[in-house]
Order: C-alpha cells, then structure tokens, then sequence
C-alpha cells in the first residue's frame, strides 16, 4: 500500500538522484544519500517523505523505515531553527553533559526532544558523537561544538536569537 505523497522532489532533484543512483551497483545503496537529500529539501522526514524516498528508488517503505529509525541524524517530526544534540554517552557524561542538558532545557523552557515556542532551538540527547577527547560535545545543526559548557551553550543562543534568551 503507497501513502498519497502530497511533496514531490524537483527535476533537478530528480536528476541528481539518477546520477547518484549510476555510482551504485544498485538502487538501495543510493538510500542514505537520497534520504539525506529528502531531510535536506523537507525539512524532516515525514511518512510522506519516506514513502517518496521509497518510490523513488524503488524500494519497500519497512526498508526506509528500517533506516530512518535507526540512525539519529535522520529527523521524522519538524525541529527548530537550530537542532542542539547534546551528547550524553559515558565521557561526555562524566564532562558534565547531564548537567549541560539540563541547563539547556531549562533556560530555554523545554524538555528534551521538544522545540521553543518560537521555532528556535531543538534540544535532543544523543548516545554517542564520537569525539569522546572534546567532552562535553554538542551538535549544532550537525556541526561539532566540543568542551561545551553552559556559558557557551548561554552565549550561542543569546548571539542567534539576537540577544532575545
């Protein structure tokens, strides 16, 4: 059964999807890129857009799920302006991620996974970022910050929300 797409890529979109489909030996290898793109011109990955995805290249949607539910950097609901993942695996822990999560959340009146009012900030908790050395690491719309703290998590969003915190 196919969910009525009411999105669409574009033609060039289309085409450079072709293109990165020839690089492959087969279709379902093309998935995490063409999903990247469909994050990238979406904003997040609806049922709508997975299924677009799936068509595309010709594969089962369970298959798409099966990869947008396992990797973290894939989004299925809207997010803010700016996505904040605030890792909180052992060494980032031990740095003070817990302490730093919650300072986020509470500053900017939110719990974790949720968005501000005004579209803002996402803060989400991640399990690992890979760059236990830079502890505590946060992510900033896929951009690694290390040795965060709170003031600079504080002046980072008083410089983008243009002094409004």
């Amino acid at each position: 059964m196919s969910l009525q797409n009411e999105i669409h890529f574009t033609s060039e979109r289309l085409q450079e999807i072709d293109v990165l489909v020839k690089k492959y030996p087969g279709k379902r290898s093309a998935l995490l890129p063409v999903l990247h793109m469909a994050q990238k011109d979406f904003g997040y990955l609806s049922m709508a857009a997975q299924q677009l995805v799936a068509d595309t290249l010709n594969l089962r949607l369970m298959v798409v799920r099966e990869v947008v539910t396992f990797y973290t950097m894939f989004r299925e609901k809207p997010c803010g302006t700016y996505l904040l993942e605030v890792c909180t695996n052992a060494g980032c822990m031990l740095n003070g991620a817990n302490e730093l999560l919650a300072h986020m959340t509470e500053s900017l009146g939110i719990e974790v996974g949720e968005t501000t009012a005004d579209g803002m900030f996402t803060v989400t908790e991640v399990e690992c970022a890979g760059a236990c050395g830079g502890a505590p690491v946060v992510q900033i719309n896929n951009e690694y910050h290390e040795k965060v703290d709170a003031t600079y998590m504080d002046a980072f969003i008083t410089r983008v929300s243009g002094g409004q915190s």
